[in-house]
């Protein structure tokens, strides 16, 4: 009895650490946000919708296929405020947005399309602006889902939002997280923790059993 649920609980914990190993290999096909913090890019932790720029910020949009928040890939560039905002003086009652608007490259297009160049743009907008209002008014159309997702920046793509690319068909990209944080997820790991201790408590009843 106690081999019989030992090999179940193997069972399961493979099921399972291959199953996680197929979600972690799917991407999704969407817009990500950045903010520009001195030299580099960060992911952003609020959405565009939600974010409040001060004058002389740069924040940018790559789409591109990516896992996660950890996985995604940046804009490319090395765009500054004052090389985006040049020609644009300060304004009373109004801030300056730099933007850097990253189509992707053609891997990361969706089937038919082509991704636009790569541009810049110095949104002057009101104080209490989001980085959405400032991005309506030098990239439209943007278009949005039902839940508010940013499905598509100055008409691209036509169509899809956020949809899955399967396994296998996401281009090589730069990581933007460490690779020595490689290792199984923390959702794999709790998983497994979860059936070692389901079996554990299955083996301790199966022996009560037998000693009662």
């Amino acid at each position: 009895m106690i081999r019989r649920r030992a090999a179940a609980l193997l069972l399961a914990v493979l099921v399972l650490t291959g199953t996680a190993g197929q979600a972690q290999a799917a991407g999704y096909r969407y817009w990500s946000f950045w903010e520009r913090n001195g030299g580099r890019w960060t992911y952003a932790n609020q959405g565009p919708s939600i974010t409040r720029p001060s004058d002389g910020d740069v924040q940018g949009f790559r789409f591109a296929i990516s896992e996660d928040s950890g996985d995604a890939t940046q804009p490319r560039g090395t765009a500054t405020f004052t090389t985006i905002c040049a020609k644009t003086p300060a304004q009373d009652g109004r801030k300056r947005v730099g933007l850097v608007i990253d189509f992707g490259t053609t891997p990361d297009a969706p089937s038919g399309e082509t991704p636009p160049a790569r541009r810049t743009a110095c949104a002057v907008v009101a104080d209490d602006a989001t980085t959405a209002e400032a991005l309506a008014t030098v990239a439209k159309p943007l278009r949005y889902d039902t839940n508010a997702l940013l499905c598509a920046i100055a008409g691209y793509p036509r169509t899809g939002c956020g949809e899955p690319v399967a396994a296998g068909k996401k281009p090589t990209a730069t990581r933007t997280k460490d690779t020595n944080d490689s290792g199984p997820s923390v959702g794999l790991l709790a998983g497994a923790a979860a059936v070692a201790a389901l079996g554990a408590a299955a083996v301790w009843q199966a022996r009560r059993r037998r000693d009662a």
